[in-house]
């Protein structure tokens, strides 16, 4: 029997204690795409592209700041919801864009990438800058979150990077957004990383990685390494259902590269997706 996840875990509530049971995210109004993915053809036609991503089934969307003055009157044209947008700590270290990005119904602002020669110095100095823009986000009505790359996971002193950064921010100003691809990258199985972080994880990136990746701490993997969600070596239901139960609360699709129309790859994740996300 092919039963959905959003079935499974309905299920197994019953078998455990209320308390350790959060509540299902996965509905199909949660599922939607980072817009990098498309960021090759969106310039040319946004209306177009956004409607694709819309016909596709997806509801929701991960913009991003800087280019966000030439979609933004596109995404108002369609039914997809913005809900998140990735942006530079500058970008949100000013008060008026956080309102202004509040006004326009963002929930979360994320801040994709940071240097990778990070030491303990660095992480604290990193957390400190953090917590900042967390709190003054927090004070706009947003939620902060760092999106991880593979070189996060780096050891330092034997600690990945990852967890010395999220243990010197105050979980109440910053939280993670898990890219389950660039974790397996860097040799960490996304759920254990779910599990670990549980409650502070309320975005995810959902995208597969080709079998015989080597474990590395660098982002320099070949454009055949991305692969459509479930086609890939990643265990997908597993993640899932470890995200269930981590909190999370969005799911986006980023596939960084295609090896064609990236429309068709978000297409063929959603085809594979949708099986365990509810209506």
């Amino acid at each position: 029997m092919n039963l959905s996840r959003r079935a499974f875990v309905k299920g197994a509530a019953a078998l455990l204690p209320a308390a350790s049971i959060l509540a299902d995210p996965l509905e199909k109004n949660n599922l939607g795409v980072q817009l990098y993915t498309v960021r090759k053809i969106i310039q040319k036609n946004p209306l177009e592209v956004l409607q694709s991503i819309q016909q596709i089934g997806y509801t929701e969307v991960e913009a991003i700041y800087a280019t966000l003055h030439q979609t933004w009157p596109y995404l108002r044209q369609t039914h997809l919801h913005a809900v998140s947008i990735h942006g530079t700590p500058t970008d949100f270290e000013q008060t008026a864009v956080l309102g202004n990005l509040k006004q326009r119904g963002f929930n979360y602002i994320v801040v994709p990438y940071l240097r990778d020669d990070k030491g303990p110095d660095a992480v604290k100095h990193i957390a400190t800058m953090l917590n900042k823009i967390g709190k003054l986000a927090k004070s706009n009505g947003l939620t902060l979150c760092y999106h991880n790359h593979a070189h996060d996971f780096k050891p330092i002193n034997g600690t990945p990077a990852i967890d010395m950064l999220m243990n010197e921010t105050d979980k109440d100003y910053v939280h993670l957004e898990l890219d389950i691809f660039w974790a397996s990258v860097a040799g960490h199985n996304p759920v254990d990383v779910l599990k670990k972080f549980s409650g502070r994880v309320p975005l995810i990136h959902l995208k597969d990685k080709a079998k015989g990746i080597p474990v590395q701490y660098s982002e320099q993997v070949p454009p055949s390494a991305f692969k459509a969600v479930g086609s890939g070596s990643i265990d997908i239901p597993a993640v899932l259902s470890a995200a269930d139960h981590a909190g999370v609360k969005h799911y986006f699709i980023e596939q960084d590269q295609t090896p064609g129309s990236p429309i068709d790859a978000l297409r063929k994740s959603y085809n594979y997706l949708k099986k365990h996300f509810g209506t």
